[in-house]
């Protein structure tokens, strides 16, 4: 259903997957993927929201930390291995892959990038200044991120993951609904905080905890994490929130 592009940025260009709706646009989405990078699972819920009438945009920002597409496949392969042993054979190659993530002159990088993409997006037509961002794990922190970092998104859907700093979060224009999963032990453990940020901030704000579940829950390519009950109901939660939300 959909394509490869190129976003320009100040210093290159960005690899990104674009699904077009066939009919009529409801509005666009960021789409913002998980530590795995833009591997087919993401490229397939793209796809998916372009089927429900919007133009989505997930943007490859893991190649430029050393982390392609293939290299993610390949990584989440070993990590959820059915061999315990290849599964922990995996972990120090898991860390090492990640380690750049972690330094603040990536998020520099990552944050305005991810703002090309929301130019991008702005200049199609049919989209009228409705633009939202999804995300998952690593992705829902960067849609934490760039709803702060930009005040043209409209709404913001991050699937476990963390927030700005609180001063951040006041500069979040739009409403946020968040997933998790009850037992994601450090999200929980964090959540009150973020609640009683996202409120001085005043920014609305809706927790979607799901008992008995815990991280990755949406991810139907992990056998370990898929709950596809959960999944089908934050599915149709997230549309909902979509549709009211780009209305306003």
């Amino acid at each position: 259903m959909g394509d490869m592009i190129s976003i320009e940025l100040d210093d290159g260009t960005l690899s990104a997957y674009r699904a077009a709706p066939e009919g009529q646009v409801k509005g666009a989405l960021v789409l913002i993927h998980e530590i795995w990078g833009l591997v087919d699972h993401i490229t397939d819920v793209a796809d998916r929201y372009a089927a429900e009438g919007y133009l989505c945009v997930a943007p490859d920002i893991l190649s430029r930390a050393g982390l392609t597409p293939e290299a993610g496949a390949e990584l989440f392969s070993l990590v959820f291995d059915e061999d315990p042993e290849k599964r922990s054979a995996a972990q120090p190659e898991f860390r090492a892959k990640l380690a750049p993530l972690n330094a603040p002159a990536y998020a520099q990088w990552a944050v305005p990038a991810l703002r090309k993409v929301v130019d991008y997006l702005e200049e199609q037509p049919g989209v009228d200044g409705r633009i939202a961002v999804t995300g998952f794990c690593f992705g829902g922190s960067y849609s934490f991120a760039l709803a702060a970092a930009d005040a043209r998104v409209r709404a913001a859907v991050p699937f476990y993951g963390s927030p700005p700093a609180a001063s951040d979060a006041k500069a979040i224009a739009g409403p946020v609904l968040a997933f998790y999963g009850e037992t994601d032990e450090q999200l929980i453990a964090g959540l009150p905080e973020v609640k009683a940020a996202m409120a001085d901030g005043g920014v609305r704000f809706t927790a979607e905890v799901y008992p008995g579940t815990g991280h990755a829950f949406f991810n139907d390519t992990n056998p370990f994490t898929y709950d596809a009950d959960i999944a089908a109901d934050a599915w149709a939660k997230t549309l909902a929130f979509l549709e009211r939300s780009l209305a306003e």
